[in-house]
């Protein structure tokens, strides 16, 4: 999906919803748009108009997008056909059977997961890559978008039938494709030291850059999407707090707070709000005051002449960013992202004691069981039973 801009010129019921799409410009990438209205029909691009219109969350709606435009293309190649509605409960078992399946099976059988000249069809439309089974999130996911398309048209899905249900069950306990994290290393506090060192010169780039780390750290390890969507109306001054909590004569730090709004797992009607303290908040208000930004997004792009753009940076920016920060601290680059500052985070207060329920205020998961995986697995390598094998 890299080579869009490639693509021929578009048809005339093509342009037309390309142009449809324009409306959506503030949350699908336009540079993804001419692929979108290829692949997506009228009564697609009409549904996702108005799940904006009705105010879904702009990540949501990119997800949206791109599952249905996967499905659409995946329907044609599948069997011809444009995706129907309703889709039948055997259309989705065979979504289900072209993309969970067992490799060591189809060296023995080539039938057996999803037929090769599917597969090559949605490689030509630049929606394929994997040449094995897909990752079971992915296409629970995919599902999952498609259960709420139909919702959303007010028509009945096959979603929630119990031989779905029972196939898709039994497909991911034969994958055998370990699940895979979305930075395969946390950004601990040490890690952190050694990008922030990166950010040491006098450019607004580094001072920028300075400032998303500490803040996407600091703040519960907020997601890529939240910092790139972060608004300076989402910022307010707080009274200074002391160093020590306990001696109220020592020195002040500067406090600031965030109001998240609207996140993958809240509500904007909820009441997420975190804090920033000290050394977070000095960078954040020298980018504010160096790039002059005073409303609007907080982090944006900045041309080769060091002009600082209106346009905010996107997420995939903040992710380079952190990968680039990693190959200049001579980390590899290919074992960190964004979501490391997240998992990072947790895994850092775990370490230093601090009690789940605290850093789950922090950090805004909903999830005690996910929240605790961070905990567990720091208490599980500093305890006795991993070092068994460890002379003293």
């Amino acid at each position: 999906m890299d080579d869009v801009t490639s693509r021929a010129p578009l048809s005339d019921p093509e342009g037309r919803r390309a142009l449809q799409l324009d409306a959506l410009s503030a949350i699908l990438p336009m540079e993804r748009r001419d692929w979108l209205a290829g692949l997506l029909t009228d009564g697609d691009v009409a549904t996702l108009k108005h799940l904006a219109q009705q105010g879904m969350g702009e990540n949501t709606l990119r997800a949206l997008a791109s599952d249905l435009a996967y499905l659409e293309g995946w329907a044609v190649a599948a069997t011809g056909v444009a995706l129907p509605w309703p889709a039948s409960e055997g259309l989705a078992l065979k979504f289900v059977a072209h993309h969970l399946w067992d490799p060591a099976r189809r060296e023995v059988d080539p039938q057996h997961g999803m037929p090769a000249e599917v597969a090559a069809r949605l490689r030509v439309a630049l929606l394929l890559r994997s040449g094995g089974p897909h990752a079971p999130s992915t296409v629970k996911r995919r599902l999952a978008s498609w259960g709420t398309l139909h919702r959303w048209k007010g028509q009945e899905g096959p979603f929630a039938s119990p031989g779905l249900r029972s196939a898709l069950r039994l497909a991911v306990r034969a994958s055998v494709r370990p699940r895979q994290r979305k930075s395969k290393r946390a950004v601990t506090r040490d890690v952190l030291d050694r990008l922030l060192a990166t950010c040491s010169s006098d450019g607004l780039a580094d001072t920028r850059d300075l400032a998303i780390l500490l803040l996407a750290f600091a703040s519960g390890g907020r997601r890529r999407s939240e910092v790139a969507g972060l608004r300076v109306e989402q910022l307010s001054n707080e009274p200074a707090v002391p160093l020590d909590p306990t001696d109220p004569k020592s020195p002040a730090l500067p406090c600031l707070a965030i109001q998240l709004g609207r996140t993958k797992t809240g509500d904007a009607d909820e009441a997420g709000r975190v804090l920033l303290v000290g050394p977070p908040v000095v960078a954040l208000r020298e980018w504010l005051v160096r790039a002059d930004i005073s409303q609007g997004p907080v982090f944006r792009a900045i041309d080769r002449w060091e002009a600082v753009e209106e346009r905010a940076l996107t997420p995939q920016s903040i992710n380079l960013m952190v990968k680039r920060r990693c190959a200049l601290a001579g980390l590899e680059p290919r074992e960190f992202a964004a979501h490391g500052l997240r998992s990072g985070y947790l895994t850092e207060a775990a370490r230093q004691g601090v009690p789940l329920p605290e850093a789950m205020q922090q950090s805004q998961h909903r999830s005690v069981q996910q929240a605790a995986s961070y905990y567990n697995e720091a208490e599980r390598t500093q305890g006795r039973a991993v070092r068994l094998a460890v002379h003293e």
